[in-house]
């Protein structure tokens, strides 16, 4: 999760406030949510802001380039997928066939996801050289 305590102490911040600001969304209609969502979105970008400060402090990453292309094919292969989904629910009427175009879709999402993206990520991996 993080490499060193100040990494993991705004982490947890991050969480933080993440939670609160959901916990305000969903209770919107409330003026406690409002005041939640206003404070969560304070801690999100008081973590945002450290997390900028701390990434200087890492040094040099060690992985060498990755292949942009393939990085690429992976992402359009798993939007993809969420198309054949979404298009899918809009031409077939019968619950039958939106069950059948909702699987393919999810398949060819994890295929992106699963089988294209860690290809291209692990290309040049520190552990390879």
């Amino acid at each position: 999760m993080a490499a060193t305590k100040q990494q993991g102490q705004w982490y947890g911040m991050f969480l933080t406030g993440l939670t609160v600001a959901c916990a305000g969304l969903a209770g919107f209609s409330s003026g406690i949510g409002k005041v939640a969502l206003v404070v969560g979105l304070i801690i999100l970008a008081a973590t945002f802001w450290k997390f900028l400060q701390l990434k200087p402090l890492e040094g040099k990453v060690a992985l060498g380039a990755q292949p942009a292309g393939m990085k690429l094919v992976g992402v359009l292969v798993t939007i993809l997928g969420w198309l054949i989904v979404l298009f899918g629910l809009h031409i077939a009427s019968g619950v039958g066939g939106r069950m059948v175009t909702t699987i393919v879709g999810m398949i060819v999402s994890l295929v992106g996801v699963l089988g294209i993206l860690p290809a291209a990520c692990n290309k040049n991996a520190i552990w390879k050289a």
